[in-house]
């Protein structure tokens, strides 16, 4: 039987690049794998005609044999690969190609050689804190105790009793993976001796057990910078967990939360500040004192006639940008509060003031009723 077209083996054409041969051969391994067609008696076939065409295809030098002569370049062999299509490099191929395909199961990630590092980084940690509104506008330093995993002392972190030292791992030779055959595949997984480690411990420190760390209260200074918000993450590299067996640390990180003030809201930079004034003052003018977030006291200055909502801006009055010059602007909410608990001759006053008042005293409630009752007489 005639042997078929390379190219058409790979379901390509005659310009196509590496690229698109390492592609296709890909997929078509994966697809027409024995392993994966076990019922279809044809598939090794396939299988080796595919390997065949790509040994072939991916040499420059006997892809342009191919080219000129076809299958008459390689004639006195079975193929570019000898007997059955599998030569020489055709165990480097399909390691590349299993590697890709498969991953770790295939052993694409190969286990280090003897003597790798059996030092483990430690695991990070996380602390929450609390702070004040005052603390996020003026910054701080601050002290917090951590309890964390740091390194024994007593054996260096090694994990191994004074004077010993830890041994390579007569199971996996100090690789720390395995290796099985299984049929075509070999399949590699982490040592269960070491659980990948490559070294053992006969003699364990006493103080830590063999793992090389001990849990330890640690107190630590942590610098709050000015205008942090809440949620704000702050990262203390190497302030985490001490590693395993003499790794390195991981880190601390610290989340901030801002405690609500009892008059100010925060928007980003921006503080408002809703404040209560008297009727009085509100009607005829006058000014205020209001409290700001760096502990000062402002006047504002009330016009007259003014209305509950009305804001007032205090440029700069506001919160710090975090690492900028950038300061945020305070606003002043003002809510017009209405006399309570009046005294006769405050009533006989305010009955006067009412006698005496015309739309434009009242100039928004007068507009307001006016054309309420325009409403219902129009619909009468």
């Amino acid at each position: 039987m005639a042997k078929r077209d390379y190219y058409e083996v790979l379901g390509l054409k005659r310009n196509a690049s590496d690229a698109d041969l390492k592609g296709a051969f890909r997929k078509l391994a994966k697809d027409c794998h024995p392993d994966h067609n076990p019922e279809d008696k044809s598939a090794e076939q396939r299988f080796k005609e595919i390997n065949e065409a790509y040994e072939t295809l991916k040499d420059p030098q006997k892809r342009a044999a191919y080219d000129q002569f076809g299958h008459a370049a390689f004639e006195g062999g079975r193929g570019p690969g000898g007997p059955g299509g599998f030569g020489p490099d055709f165990a480097s191929s399909m390691s590349d190609i299993f590697d890709d395909l498969f991953g770790e199961f295939m052993g694409g990630r190969r286990g280090s050689p003897r003597g790798r590092s059996t030092r483990e980084r430690g695991a990070d940690l996380r602390y929450n804190m609390e702070i004040s509104l005052a603390d996020a506008y003026t910054g701080k330093n601050a002290e917090i105790v951590v309890p964390t995993s740091v390194a024994c002392e007593t054996c260096s972190g090694t994990g191994s009793k004074p004077g010993t030292k830890p041994m390579t791992c007569p199971t996996c030779a100090g690789h720390g993976k395995v290796r099985a055959s299984q049929g075509f595949f070999t399949i590699e997984r982490t040592c269960p001796a070491c659980q990948g480690r490559g070294e053992v411990i006969q003699d364990p420190c006493g103080d830590c057990s063999g793992s090389g760390r001990i849990t330890k209260e640690r107190k630590l200074a942590v610098n709050i910078p000015a205008g942090v918000e809440d949620g704000t993450r702050i990262r203390l590299a190497g302030e985490g967990e001490s590693g395993l067996r003499g790794g390195p640390a991981g880190d601390l990180y610290i989340f901030l939360s801002i405690h609500p003030h009892e008059f100010f809201q925060r928007d980003g930079a921006d503080i408002f500040c809703k404040v209560p004034i008297a009727m009085i003052t509100a009607a005829l003018g006058g000014q205020i004192d209001v409290p700001t977030v760096d502990g000062s006291i402002t006047r504002v200055k009330v016009p007259e006639g003014t209305e509950t909502g009305k804001q007032f801006r205090l440029r700069g009055k506001g919160m710090p940008v975090l690492r900028s010059k950038v300061t945020g602007d305070m606003y002043i909410q003002v809510e017009v509060e209405t006399p309570k608990n009046l005294t006769k001759r405050q009533r006989e006053l305010l009955e006067e003031f009412e006698n005496e008042s015309h739309k434009e005293t009242s100039p928004h409630s007068a507009g307001f009723f006016t054309r309420v009752k325009e409403f219902f007489e129009g619909k009468g």
